[in-house]
């Protein structure tokens, strides 16, 4: 009898119990996302405008910014959340984690790290005028407030608010599937301040002192309503590619540009901030 049972057991095939989806390799380690978003994070030629007002204030711009630990984990958190959900639904076409690293989060911490430049850290502790703020506190009205068009996996936005907590952030996606996949990465890392517009640019009545742009379609529909939330204090990032700067002057006549800043580790791609007025 025994026998038989253990015969029947064998020729049963052997069932996992999770789906594969959830078979995917360890988070990667913080140091190595450190070591891979140092050229990022690292000035590479004079400082910007930006930075001369941050050493001003008490911050060298010949300092490289450092994350801090809670930071890197986070990260190493979204990495985890994003490939997970990538094998569903397609949020990136870049598969490699460290290319991801890279190419995603160093491009929008790089950005970051012009944008809020007194948000830098030298010491892997974040600065107590940054700090995150408490859960289910709405921001104070000095409180710059950050859009950021198309998010898709939530690049740049999500990096820029874990280099910048103390920001409030507005991610608009049209995709509900990818407004899912946002709240999801929102919910993992804590985030606060951080609202889902799971609509279209067109529709959203806000504006904000930074708005961001970055990997749409239609590119040419997209900047122009990008343009439209910016306060006229404010600033438009673009990150693209050295080809659609031309583009990006002719679709924002109202607005005056900074020079180009070359992307590290990337031959074409570049960030261009400009403001309102001409």
């Amino acid at each position: 009898m025994i026998t038989s049972i253990l015969q029947n057991y064998r020729r049963r095939p052997l069932v996992n119990p999770q789906p594969a989806i959830y078979n995917l390799p360890g988070r990667m380690d913080p140091a190595r996302i450190a070591e891979l978003l140092e050229p990022f994070l690292t000035p590479s030629g004079p400082s910007t405008a930006l930075e001369d007002l941050s050493f001003r204030a008490g911050f060298s711009p010949e300092e490289s910014a450092v994350l801090a630990p809670s930071q890197l984990r986070q990260i190493s958190t979204y990495l985890d959340i994003l490939l997970r959900w990538n094998a569903r639904i397609n949020l990136t076409a870049v598969r490699q984690p460290d290319q991801i690293v890279t190419r995603h989060f160093g491009e929008s911490l790089f950005a970051a790290r012009h944008l809020f430049p007194s948000a830098r850290t030298t010491r892997g502790q974040l600065p107590s005028a940054v700090q995150a703020e408490p859960n289910n506190q709405r921001p104070a009205a000095n409180v710059p407030h950050v859009i950021d068009v198309g998010s898709g996996a939530g690049f740049p936005g999500l990096p820029i608010k874990i280099y910048a907590p103390h920001i409030q952030l507005t991610l608009i996606e049209s995709n509900q599937k990818k407004a899912a996949f946002l709240r999801e990465v929102i919910r993992g890392l804590t985030l606060t301040n951080v609202d889902v517009f799971a609509s279209r640019a067109e529709r959203l009545t806000a504006q904000a002192d930074v708005v961001t742009l970055r990997a749409v379609e239609r590119f040419d529909a997209a900047l122009p309503v990008a343009a439209r939330l910016v306060i006229p204090s404010g600033r438009l990032a673009l990150l693209i590619g050295q080809a659609q700067i031309g583009r990006a002057l002719k679709l924002t006549s109202g607005f005056r540009w900074s020079d180009p800043l070359a992307i590290p580790l990337s031959s074409s791609r570049v960030l261009l901030i400009g403001s309102p007025g001409n």
